[in-house]
């Protein structure tokens, strides 16, 4: 069956830049087949004998999916649970002896929360970064999701033997869930990874032939412990380990040199900001101007619910737009279509899925949020673009679509359970404190 999405503002967010005022989406199976102006796709509509079902779009915008580039959607089991602290003392002392409690099971119901979360604010695709990744996958599989998933690394030490078969595992999801779970090979960072172990994870994502998702340069700490035991920043610390080499996605990125930047730059590394958790954590603000005026491709991640404490992409646009402007004393710094770019189409890039996702044209997935626009947080009617950006609840999504399947409508999910998974949830979280 076709879908036709009808009488709805469109913003692709391709190259072009294309707007389509009171205009139409026709996607058949997972493929968007056109999207442009309803009178350009009318005759061929009646043309076709197959049957269309009809969404009426009055009212609503419609955006590419967000992409939500660096999460760690288990944590949902941690949000509240350890605030005001700085990232070293919070993984130490909080963090980390709490996820030794994590059993196999645990993280398919808070992944499932997570992907509820991320499903009612408009995200159709996650990279996370964790353990229990065969969980995470099928939670993934389960809610419809898109998602890249890589298994957390740490060493040396003698969990490697579990964490690979954890990778094996990943590489067989790739064939599963219509196509929609990817992976990358993801080594923590370098405060806790050895240099010989960071090299032993490249030649895993070689092997592999897949990118790597890695922590970087995220505290001063981190950058000032590198140079004292390699002499040099963590950037130029993985550029000599030869990682730039492959396609990197490196979160965070707070402390960076121009050195640094020039060297990302000129191999294509793409980063996820996630400025709400650098803020929350007081890591700092990463230099996102001076990372695009390079042409570095920034997306946008959450982080964990731990360190947020949500998975809003749509808050994420604005906490990025809004510093960006005050970091730089630059009213111009970051405009709202950028900062809706970086939620999209450089998302797509960031994770190397942009020949499948993060614009609406033909050819691509089905991957399409329905934005209500009849709030009055959203009116008078000015560029959509800005309000979204600087006006925009996550509650204003009303319809998902990911992969041509509806997973959300009127609000409504139809893929998740809510009720049970809390039950599920609370569960596991009253054990883990317990």
């Amino acid at each position: 069956m076709k879908t036709l999405i009808k009488n709805i503002d469109i913003i692709t967010m391709d190259a072009d830049k294309n707007r389509y005022p009171g205009g139409a989406i026709l996607y058949e199976g997972d493929t968007i087949e056109y999207v442009g102006p309803f009178s350009d796709l009318e005759d061929k509509i009646k043309e076709d004998n197959r049957q269309v079902k009809v969404i009426d779009g009055r009212g609503m915008l419609a955006l590419p999916g967000f992409i939500n580039a660096h999460t760690h959607i288990p944590m949902t089991a941690f949000r509240g649970y350890a605030d005001n602290m700085a990232l070293w003392e919070w993984l130490t002392q909080k963090i980390w002896p709490m996820e030794a409690k994590l059993k196999p099971g645990d993280c398919y119901w808070l992944s499932l929360l997570g992907a509820a979360e991320m499903i009612m604010a408009g995200v159709t695709t996650f990279s996370d970064m964790y353990m229990f990744t065969g969980d995470i996958a099928r939670a993934a599989a389960d809610s419809g999701m898109r998602a890249v998933i890589s298994r957390a690394m740490v060493g040396p030490d003698d969990t490697y033997g579990q964490r690979l078969k954890d990778v094996e595992e990943l590489a067989e999801w790739q064939n599963k869930a219509e196509g929609r779970i990817t992976m990358m090979i993801a080594p923590h960072a370098v405060y806790t990874c050895s240099p010989d172990f960071l090299v032993t994870c490249r030649k895993l994502a070689e092997e592999y032939k897949t990118g790597i998702h890695i922590h970087l340069s995220e505290t001063a700490k981190e950058v000032e412990d590198c140079l004292k035991e390699h002499g040099k920043t963590p950037v130029k610390h993985l550029y000599d380990l030869g990682y730039f080499d492959l396609p990197v996605t490196a979160a965070h990125c707070v402390h960076l040199t121009d050195e640094d930047m020039d060297l990302m730059a000129r191999h294509d590394v793409r980063v996820a900001h996630c400025p709400s958790s650098n803020m929350k954590l007081a890591s700092g603000f990463a230099p996102v101007d001076r990372m695009l005026k390079r042409g570095i491709t920034v997306s946008l991640g959450t982080d964990g619910a731990a360190s947020n404490n949500n998975l809003s992409i749509l808050k994420e646009m604005s906490v990025a737009a809004l510093i960006a402007k005050g970091y730089t004393g630059d009213p111009n710094a970051l405009p709202a279509h950028k900062v809706v770019e970086m939620a999209t189409a450089s998302g797509a890039k960031a994770l190397m899925l942009e020949d499948k996702t993060g614009s609406l044209e033909a050819g691509k997935k089905a991957d399409i949020q329905l934005i209500d626009t009849s709030g009055p947080h959203l009116f008078p009617k000015e560029d959509p673009l800005v309000h979204l950006v600087y006006s925009g609840y996550s509650g204003d999504v009303d319809t998902l679509v990911i992969n041509g399947r509806v997973v959300m409508q009127g609000r409504k999910l139809t893929t998740i359970d809510l009720g049970l998974v809390y039950k599920e949830v609370e569960k596991i979280v009253n054990r883990l404190r317990n």
